[in-house]
């Protein structure tokens, strides 16, 4: 690949599967040159055969490891010479487990996934966003329902997902001098492998057992794409995007 520096260019996390993999392909569909970035290559390989192929370009790398970000930061740098969208969605959950009972490995990695990865990201990200010419760049922070009320049995996915919310709007208050725009997405219940469980029954709140209603996972590409497509003077800095059936208001 050569210097691309008149096309778009974005980079998403976790697009091997589920949310990541239709965002990425909204993207390139969208015209933009996208970085699939994930720890398993042939699950890249697999996002990138169902989109504008041409456009998507895999980079394997975790990302709760801080050198392969910078490696894969340092590799966006050199091929395109610009940033100008990071989708940062990779992420996990965890085991409905109690919270004595949840190992301090599983908290750790849910962590270092959630929370320290999303970071990893951004702070790459700005760098090179407020490096290059023209200044800014657009960060898309995968937040979750979870950001703003917990499932029994979830203390590592929701305490991470509500950090999410402080690191946005660190990161809202402190790149605006440069053009910077953060948004934070809360999903609820996209139809993907990861909810799969839901649609077949998952543990309430009042201790039953309901199945839950899914969105087609097509609406949250449609709304990152809107979401990247206005000019960096205007910001979505909070959207809440769900199944409108779904326990959230009133959950408990």
């Amino acid at each position: 690949m050569g210097q691309t520096n008149d096309k778009k260019i974005a980079v998403v996390t976790g697009a091997g599967s589920g949310i990541g993999r239709a965002v990425a392909i909204a993207l390139a569909r969208d015209g933009y040159e996208v970085v699939l970035a994930g720890r398993r290559e042939e699950a890249l390989i697999q996002t990138q055969a169902l989109g504008p192929d041409a456009r998507m370009h895999v980079h394997a790398c975790d990302v709760a490891c801080a050198n392969q970000v910078q490696q894969l930061f340092d590799d966006i740098a050199k091929t395109f010479g610009r940033l100008d969208v990071l989708f940062n969605n990779a992420g996990r959950g965890a085991p409905a487990v109690p919270i004595e009972d949840l190992p301090v490995e599983t908290w750790l990695d849910v962590v270092n996934v959630n929370l320290n990865g999303m970071f990893f990201c951004a702070q790459q990200a700005i760098a090179l966003m407020k490096s290059q010419q023209p200044m800014g760049g657009r960060i898309i922070n995968n937040g979750s329902i979870a950001a703003h009320s917990p499932r029994p049995m979830s203390v590592a996915y929701t305490a991470t997902k509500h950090a999410v919310t402080g690191l946005t709007k660190s990161i809202a208050l402190d790149t605006r001098a440069y053009g910077i725009a953060c948004t934070q997405i809360d999903i609820g219940n996209a139809a993907t492998e990861m909810t799969d469980r839901m649609a077949a029954g998952i543990l309430q709140a009042d201790g039953s057992i309901r199945a839950e209603p899914r969105m087609d996972v097509e609406h949250v590409a449609q709304a990152v794409v809107q979401i990247v497509n206005y000019p960096l003077e205007t910001n979505v800095q909070f959207m809440s995007i769900m199944a409108t059936n779904m326990p959230w208001i009133g959950r408990g």
